[in-house]
């Protein structure tokens, strides 16, 4: 009988305020996991980005792509099992181009982006399991006020729809081909902060 590897490399994907760091706070804490959690609080850009979103867009994409792949280099030279918040897939393939559809991000800047995450990816590897969590607008908006983020106060609610759009489509697609298949990517209902239980995971291919 196999025996199935223990993953060292869990990330969790999700739209603005699905209850991702919330999960992996829970998961880390319950399983024993290293935590690496979204750069916000250090963030030069996030209040500037909310405040003129083209002008600081590129900037912010960049700060992120570079805070991604350096959390993926120390995980790839760890031996312990790390939880990420949120993947460098997402940034690239959700949303740089939603920045860039809504005409937040000018075409050269994407396309300079892109052609550079293209360049980073072979670098790294994707994780051996992702967790995607999905909300409603109404969900997210609710969450987003309850945790009280300054610079978020003024975030668009076309934004965020557009962003779940995306989700729905580009969620799991780039790690199809490549994620271990002894894990299944899971779509899991926005968690509760108060609840430690969630409903059953259903697997999405």
């Amino acid at each position: 009988m196999s025996t199935v590897k223990k993953p060292k490399h869990i990330a969790v994907a999700g739209n603005i305020g699905a209850g991702k760091t919330t999960l992996t706070e829970m998961l880390s804490k319950h399983y024993r996991w290293i935590p690496h959690f979204e750069d916000v609080d250090q963030n030069p850009y996030l209040f500037d980005f909310y405040e003129d979103m083209p002008r600081w867009s590129f900037n912010l994409q960049i700060y992120f792509l570079n805070s991604r792949l350096t959390q993926l280099l120390e995980i790839s030279r760890g031996t312990e099992t790390v939880i990420q918040d949120r993947t460098i897939y997402e940034d690239a393939n959700i949303f740089a181009p939603n920045l860039h559809e809504m005409g937040l991000m000018s075409k050269r800047d994407y396309e300079n982006y892109y052609d550079f995450f293209q360049t980073l990816r072979q670098m790294v590897q994707p994780p051996d399991l992702l967790i995607y969590l999905q909300a409603s607008v109404p969900t997210l908006v609710g969450q987003i006020q309850k945790r009280g983020r300054e610079y978020e106060e003024n975030i668009r609610l076309d934004y965020l729809k557009r962003l779940n759009e995306y989700y729905s489509i580009q969620a799991i697609r780039p790690f199809r081909s490549s994620i271990k298949q002894s894990y299944a990517c899971a779509r899991l209902p926005s968690i509760r902060p108060s609840s430690s239980r969630t409903a059953p995971a259903s697997s999405s291919g």
